[in-house]
């Protein structure tokens, strides 16, 4: 909140953590001082405090050497009623907003590989059954230098309907069987996969947060989670030498996204973060990076990272990946279990019982 002479008279720890200062030093100076010159954030004060009404600013670049760079924000300000001349200002990181609208894209391309499965699975798989069948009949009668023509359209054919099973599981809608989880004995399974088989020359560090509530979700789906996160970024690091990846989980409140057709915002406190130290992800795939048939890989399908997003969305969560020079960490946002609001009742009548 600032005053009608523009000097900030309160700022949350949010706005501390912001402006990399205390609401002590905050109150000592004008907002113009924590701004760069000329920002529209200043324009939209003194338009708030002519027209008594609140106005929204989005995608506001705000970088400065005090603030940093790439600090861009939506900004919504409005009048306080009971103070003349008084504004409050509510910024909105652009990076954690992006992060969900694509979310919600990727959310979006999963449904579209669900359609697109189920009538691959129909109209494909049928003939292809034929097409080997004819394949084996040919490999039986042709000559010696023919046989290996017939061998290959039936390998080919079996490589086709294991890239439509991989896709039906797209198309599978069932309600998940959900169970509080607890999200380390997960990851300690995955660990122990990983480095008995593809992640045997890399070391994998655990930075866990050990009173962490459990997961409300379903255990098998979350190890294959994990399980492809670790084999890409096992894959990203390959044979170079001092490889490592890391796992950490966390508790970051303050994240909620809201549930559609519905008032309700859900709260993402549990932070699982997947870091590895490979060559990174190419900036024009980060986007799409979980559309399917997105792939670097020679040989991939590209549907691993589409049906981590599928899986993690179904949990009502949240994937997002940034990728550096130094490496790439793909970051998990999900709901914590909470106990049912009328357990304590129902155990009462069961003990009154």
């Amino acid at each position: 909140m600032v005053d009608r002479t523009g000097h900030i008279i309160y700022a949350n720890a949010d706005a501390e953590d912001f402006f990399r200062a205390s609401a002590l030093l905050l109150a000592r100076d004008g907002l113009g001082r924590f701004v760069p010159f000329g920002s529209p954030l200043l324009t939209l004060v003194e338009q708030v405090r002519d027209l008594h009404a609140p106005v929204n600013e989005y995608r506001v670049d705000i970088s400065s050497p005090r603030l940093g760079e790439d600090r861009v924000v939506d900004l919504y300000v409005a009048p306080v009623p009971e103070l003349e001349g008084h504004v409050v200002i509510m910024f909105q990181e652009r990076s954690m907003a992006d992060k969900i609208d694509r979310q919600m894209t990727h959310r979006g391309a999963a449904r579209s590989v669900t359609g697109l499965a189920a009538m691959l699975a129909h109209e494909i798989k049928n003939p292809l059954s034929g097409i080997r069948g004819a394949a084996q009949l040919l490999e039986s009668v042709v000559g010696d230098e023919d046989r290996p023509l017939a061998r290959l359209i039936q390998d080919e054919t079996d490589r086709i309907v294991s890239l439509v099973d991989r896709m039906e599981v797209f198309s599978d809608e069932r309600p998940i069987d959900r169970f509080p989880v607890n999200i380390h004995v997960v990851l300690d399974r995955v660990k122990a996969l990983a480095q008995s088989g593809f992640a045997s020359n890399i070391d994998i560090v655990e930075e866990y947060d050990p009173s962490l509530p459990p997961v409300y979700g379903n255990r098998d789906q979350l190890i294959q989670v994990f399980l492809n996160l670790i084999k890409n970024a096992a894959e990203s690091i390959g044979q170079r030498a001092g490889g490592e990846i890391h796992l950490s989980t966390a508790y970051r409140p303050g994240i909620r996204v809201s549930v559609p057709g519905s008032q309700d915002k859900v709260s993402l406190p549990l932070e699982f973060c997947v870091h590895d130290n490979g060559a990174g992800v190419p900036d024009d795939l980060l986007p799409i990076l979980f559309d399917p048939f997105i792939t670097t890989k020679p040989n991939g399908s590209g549907l691993g990272l589409a049906l981590v997003a599928k899986i993690v969305g179904e949990h009502g969560g949240v994937i997002e990946c940034d990728s550096a020079p130094r490496g790439t960490t793909f970051r998990i946002l999900m709901p914590a279990w909470r106990e049912p609001k009328d357990a304590d009742q129902n155990i009462g009548k069961r003990i009154s019982e």
